[in-house]
């Protein structure tokens, strides 16, 4: 009646209450939303293949005599995976307290021990009932083992059957290695370190924005560039914000909230965010590094310098690109309902393996010009005719850090996943999941600081924001009269300098690091 039913979309809730049945409940192939929550004590097999509507299971505690369960997706499994492992910890502990009385107790004296009758197999006290009489009034054991458990413990247990032959679930499709029977997380330190991540990089990356482009002074390309590149970060922010929250609502019980999530619109967004601001971040990493050697190699070149009218179609070609990638997997390449972090671990066709490596590899390419250009500007540098030693060390442990987020950043994740791409993880979804959280993130952390905040531009622009808050008053009118003495020191050099200096030029190299 039930099965193949395509317009079966509903079952009253009290449908099935006070009846003695059904031992089978076959509800394959419809369109069936939920279950009723009353009437399934009785149910021994449940069918549900096919019945992609059921994204919910009523209570557990529902299915007490359940045995087995042939269902639509592998996460309900992990349900009654673990009821399971309940009952049958419940069964244990009661056999231990048994094992443990059993030693204790004394046979009880002849006229306080009975037996089972005929129906019952009596092999196993064959003698003793040739040897002792039967009582009328009870039909136990030799041993009374009402002794040994407490009423509560034995009512709906029947001695032989639970222990002897006791009672497995059994429940297909078991759950893969992509969608393990655990919380979106996984481990419980990585619920407090994602929250301190996503809020830092969403409150870093906001801070630099907000000063930016309320600064009243000209936007320059390297400007330009960071606030491409803080946005970025800060949308990396934000899916790791929009993980936490789902992990923290579904703590517990993810098994009835996966397919939800990861079939629907949210896992979708999380995935989009996620490769769209690590390919933005990367892309423009790149273009300011990039911009960096350009502006030290060609520093008494005017013409030659980088103009915001080259920085702007530039960074559109970067923006085209990340959206372009992040939508694929919306349209078939890949996909982010993969796993519940909602990256695109797909991989079965071809081309969705292609994609895979087309991402790492261009990242990868990355990584390795970054690594060139900040080389060629240490050795730029370095040289003692130019820049004082104090200097030099200074700037060399800058360009170290930078390398050195990236490298923390892109080397575990591009190993791990080229890895993967040719089908041969090394690494499971559940320990990838702290490569997500402790480093896949770490350019997003990192890059505010390195790029922005921890530069003297920055902190002019931030202490006069403050100003017209009302705050920090005297520290901003500090700034305005240092980058004053500044500037008239730079006119007057400039006009009384017949041909560029190496001084000069040393000024230009570290302001352009100072950026």
């Amino acid at each position: 009646i039930l099965k193949d039913n395509k317009n079966l979309k509903r079952i009253h809730n009290d449908a099935l209450r006070g009846a003695t049945g059904p031992d089978v409940l076959d509800i394959s192939s419809t369109a069936l939303e939920s279950l009723p929550s009353y009437g399934l004590e009785a149910i021994q097999v449940l069918n549900a293949t096919s019945s992609y509507s059921l994204k919910r299971l009523p209570p557990l505690d529902k299915f007490s005599s359940l045995l087995e369960a042939v269902l639509t997706y592998p996460s309900h499994c992990c349900a009654f995976r673990n009821l399971r492992t309940e009952k049958q910890n419940s069964l244990l502990s009661i056999f231990d307290n048994f094992s443990k009385a059993c030693g204790s107790t004394m046979r009880k004296q002849t006229n306080e021990i009975s037996y089972r009758d005929g129906s019952y197999n009596t092999s196993l006290w064959s003698e003793e009932k040739n040897t002792y009489p039967f009582t009328t009034d009870e039909e136990t054991s030799p041993y009374s083992y009402s002794a040994i458990f407490d009423d509560a413990e034995m009512t709906g247990l029947d001695f032989e059957y639970d222990f002897c032959q006791p009672k497995i679930l059994t429940c297909t499709p078991e759950p893969d290695a992509f969608n393990p029977c655990e919380d979106i997380l996984g481990y419980s330190f990585l619920r407090v370190l994602i929250w301190f991540i996503n809020i830092l990089a969403i409150a870093g990356n906001f801070t630099v924005l907000l000063v930016l482009l309320t600064s009243h002074y000209k936007l320059t390309v390297p400007r330009f560039l960071m606030c491409n590149l803080s946005f970025a970060d800060f949308c990396m922010g934000l899916y790791l914000l929009l993980i936490a929250s789902v992990d923290a609502q579904t703590s517990g019980q993810y098994y009835n909230h996966a397919i939800d999530w990861q079939t629907g619109s949210g896992c979708s967004t999380a995935g989009f965010f996620t490769v769209f601001a690590s390919e933005l971040s990367v892309y423009t990493l790149t273009v300011i590094t990039v911009e960096r050697w350009h502006t030290i190699t060609y520093a008494m070149q005017l013409d030659r310098k980088l103009r915001l009218r080259h920085a702007v179609p530039i960074m559109l070609g970067g923006w085209i690109f990340s959206i372009l990638i992040a939508v694929l997997p919306l349209l078939g390449v890949s996909s982010y309902m993969k796993v519940s972090i909602c990256l695109p671990m797909d991989i079965e066709t071809g081309l969705s393996q292609a994609y895979i490596l087309l991402i790492l590899v261009l990242n990868v390419v990355a990584f390795v010009v970054i690594c060139a250009c900040y080389i060629k500007i240490y050795i730029a540098v370095q040289n003692p005719e130019l820049v004082a030693a104090n200097k030099d060390t200074k700037v060399a442990k800058r360009m170290a850090i930078l390398i050195f987020t990236d490298f923390t950043c892109m080397a575990p994740i591009s190993f791990f996943a080229i890895s993967a791409a040719f089908k041969v993880p090394l690494i499971t979804v559940t320990n990838s999941k702290i490569l997500l959280v402790l480093f896949y993130p770490v350019n997003s952390c990192a890059n505010p600081f390195l790029y922005a905040i921890f530069t003297k531009a920055f902190r002019r622009d931030f202490f006069l924001l403050m100003s017209k808050l009302g705050c920090c008053k005297s520290r901003a009118e500090l700034y305005r009269m240092n980058y004053f003495s500044a500037y008239t020191s730079n006119c007057k050099n400039g006009s009384s300098a017949t041909a560029p200096s190496k001084a000069a030029q040393a000024l230009l190299l570290l302001s352009a690091l100072e950026k």
